[in-house]
């Protein structure tokens, strides 16, 4: 296990427990808009400093990325991706699918990440060359080698200009047997692709804290994950695919055949 892994599982516990705090109450908490369909609340907020207080006491040399807050300074050689509540949409309207994403970059590199549900007490982690795991047990990509009979998920933001493009690969691999889900979390669906609940996720317009703990546990669970075109500096350009490595060839070249149109 990465040293990181304890007090980043610690942090995430601690904002969990603030998260389900404001479930009975979701009717008074305060909420304001960043654009049109993109919401962040009190909790988001309250959930954010935790961690941030967290990891701060432990390294406080390190810098911080968090999606309310922007960039904390610090030691860029050892820099810490946070998003307090991925899926705030979803959990503002009671819909049981959010989470609590934490990853720890090492020279640019991943080398640890978290993502927690709090609702129903699972914890996926994964650190760099050891593996990845569900609530400490180990957790594998599923092997399927063709679309046929694959249960995929998706994400685009409401009203973005990405959604003609993405009805059409939706279209392409329902007609090669696929199930679709859009759920309305990348850190949780990506973390489905590693423990195999999922077969593969692809999403753009993502932001590095969005998917990088995600990211990494498809990796350590045997998967693979790049970008649209055929790299793998989806941190950089905000396009994901992930799935084990027989399905990830087939959805890129899908994906890279859509983004040329």
């Amino acid at each position: 296990m990465h040293p990181s892994l304890n007090i980043a599982k610690r942090a995430a516990l601690n904002a969990g427990k603030i998260i389900l705090r404001y479930m009975d109450r979701l009717d008074r908490v305060q909420v304001s808009r960043k654009g049109p369909a993109d919401l962040v609340s009190e909790v988001d907020m309250q959930a954010e400093r935790e961690i941030v207080n967290t990891l701060r006491r432990i390294y406080p040399e390190h810098s911080i990325i968090t999606e309310e807050s922007g960039k904390l300074s610090g030691d860029d050689n050892n820099q810490w991706l946070i998003d307090p509540l991925d899926g705030t949409t979803n959990y503002l309207h009671g819909f049981p699918h959010f989470a609590v994403s934490i990853a720890f970059l090492q020279r640019g590199k991943l080398e640890a990440g978290i993502v927690y549900d709090p609702l129903r007490q699972e914890m996926f982690t994964a650190s760099r060359g050891r593996g990845a795991l569900l609530n400490e047990r180990r957790i594998r990509v599923r092997s399927l080698a063709t679309l046929e009979g694959t249960m995929l998920a998706t994400g685009f933001p409401e009203g973005s200009r990405q959604a003609p493009q993405s009805v059409a690969v939706i279209d392409d691999l329902m007609a090669q047997g696929s199930a679709l889900r859009r759920t309305g979390s990348a850190a949780l669906d990506l973390a489905y692709v590693a423990a195999g609940r999922l077969d593969g996720f692809w999403e753009a317009q993502l932001h590095e804290w969005d998917m990088a703990a995600g990211a990494l546990l498809v990796q350590e669970a045997g998967g693979l994950v790049g970008d649209f075109r055929g790299g793998y500096d989806f941190l950089r350009t905000g396009q994901i695919v992930a799935a084990n490595p027989k399905l990830f060839k087939v959805l890129q070249t899908t994906l890279h055949a859509r983004s040329r149109e």
